[in-house]
């Protein structure tokens, strides 16, 4: 009985000896793997850097860029295109303008009653109108005769405060949120399609002359005044409420900014001189780039997979279309790499895309001690359990992203404000107040993104210049914006000046 009873124990102990190393192995690989995650999120923090010292360099970069991209076309990544808008609302624009804003599945009709600077808008109303998909791959006329005649329908029902003049055309802005190449202020021809469009007969055609033609069709007396883009209108929207609006910016899926220049500092203009001696710049700046950006392999990828390889580059680095798609990919090599999500990978984490960037301000905005919302949105989307460190880790990353972002939005504002000498105060002068209107959606909602942009640009600026530059929202310039640019660009502007 001894020999067994020894032989049992010896056994015992072997098993005990065997389990504690598999114990201790799980622990270490655990470890090594943890170790690993924490690797991965700090050589992506570095890569993402952006110190002062980086922001002024991209800030001396997109000011070289604007140069470039006024003395001749092509002659920058920024294209810098004249929108032939010199004459921004002042607020003392009177009567009733329309508004179509034609940038996706959905258009809408707008129409403005203004009064003065004593009543500025009175009254607007609209209406929004979704496109039947047949007509989005179809042929020009039939979009145009769709739009043209749910544009006719909301003229017939305009109430006894919106009164036209005898003798008076209606007047519209048409904002048209597609590639176009402007040729006046109310004619551009369309470049390319986006967003699902693919209509092939309306390429190389002025989208101003197609929409007058269906207006015509359907008997609709309209005048086209001013064909713009959203950001233009919001520039055109802040400086209606406010006279030191210089620049807009977007920060929504996509992000675009435009300003007001010197029409003598536009060696590529060709014609006269506007009497205002303004124009307003349409950047583009989403396409620019630089060797100064802080560009990760996380970024080199999704450039590599997208519809647009080497192009919008700083748009893909700071926009709500792409900021959750960053975050999605630093998380999957996590989960290769490191098992972040344990020994299998989340199918639904493969899937470009899936967490959008609304989710990614949701996570990056909870405050409870135990992280719940980062756990149900993970739980949500990519159907995985989480722990209070893993959703700590993914904190870090939405922190990261959203703070390059911002900072980066903060150093092109400071290139705006630099090509206008806008950036620091001159002696014995009185300062200048410069105001930079805002919208988007991205700029709107995201708190911490927004917060972090406006705090970096005051660092950029200084306190003694910070102290005279202010950001604004300004909401809607794809809608009142262009009724406002038709008002202050109108056929009959000298009639109501002189009488």
């Amino acid at each position: 009985m001894g020999k067994v009873a020894v032989g049992a124990t010896v056994v015992c102990a072997a098993a005990v000896c065997a389990a504690t190393v598999y114990v201790v192995r799980r622990r270490m690989k655990s470890c090594g793997k943890w170790g690993r995650v924490i690797e991965i999120l700090k050589v992506f923090e570095e890569d993402c850097a952006t110190p002062i010292g980086k922001l002024r360099q991209v800030a001396d970069a997109m000011t070289v860029e604007m140069h470039a991209g006024l003395a001749s076309e092509g002659g920058s990544k920024l294209k810098m295109l004249i929108s032939y808008v010199d004459n921004l609302p002042s607020g003392d624009e009177q009567g009733f303008f329309y508004a179509l804003d034609l940038g996706g599945t959905n258009f809408r009709v707008m129409r403005v009653l203004l009064g003065g600077k004593q009543d500025r808008v009175v009254k607007q109303e609209f209406e929004e109108v979704s496109i039947p998909p047949p007509l989005m791959t179809g042929a020009s006329d039939e979009l145009f005769n769709f739009i043209a005649e749910a544009l006719a329908k909301f003229v017939a029902t305009e109430g006894e405060d919106f009164h036209l003049q005898a003798g008076r055309q209606r007047e519209l802005g048409f904002t048209f949120s597609f590639p176009v190449k402007q040729t006046s202020l109310c004619s551009g021809t369309l470049i390319n399609w986006t967003k699902g469009f693919s209509i092939e007969d309306a390429l190389g055609q002025d989208v101003v002359g197609e929409l007058i033609k269906a207006m015509e069709r359907v008997g609709l007396d309209m005048n086209v005044t001013a064909l713009v883009n959203d950001t233009v209108g919001t520039l055109a929207g802040g400086r209606y409420y406010n006279s030191d609006v210089v620049a807009a910016v977007i920060l929504g899926t996509g992000t675009n900014a435009a300003y007001v220049e010197r029409a003598s500092a536009i060696p590529k203009w060709q014609g006269l001189l506007p009497k205002s001696g303004e124009m307003v710049i349409n950047m583009e700046w989403g396409n620019f780039r630089s060797s100064h950006l802080p560009l990760t392999e996380y970024d080199h990828l999704l450039d590599f997979d997208s519809l647009n390889p080497g192009e919008q580059i700083l748009e893909k680095i700071i926009s709500g279309m792409y900021l959750g798609e960053i975050l999605r990919r630093v998380l999957l090599k996590m989960a290769e790499e490191a098992a972040f999500f344990g020994d299998s990978i989340p199918p639904k984490l493969k899937v470009p895309f899936i967490i959008r960037t609304p989710t990614m301000s949701a996570m990056h905005s909870d405050t409870s001690p135990d992280l719940k919302v980062v756990g149900s949105k993970l739980k949500d989307i990519l159907e995985v359990p989480t722990t209070l460190k893993m959703r700590k880790v993914v904190i870090s990353l939405c922190n990261i992203i959203a703070t390059r972002g911002a900072r980066l939005s903060a150093a092109g504002i400071y290139g705006i404000l630099k090509k206008l000498g806008r950036d620091a105060p001159k002696d014995g002068e009185t300062t200048q107040k410069s105001v930079i209107a805002m919208d988007g959606g991205l700029f709107e909602h995201y708190t911490q993104f927004s917060e972090c942009m406006e705090s970096s640009l005051k660092e950029l600026l200084g306190d003694e210049a910070s102290g005279s530059v202010e950001v604004i929202h300004s909401n809607d310039g794809s809608g009142v914006g262009a009724a406002l640019l038709a008002a202050s660009h109108s056929q009959y502007l000298q009639d109501s000046e002189t009488s």
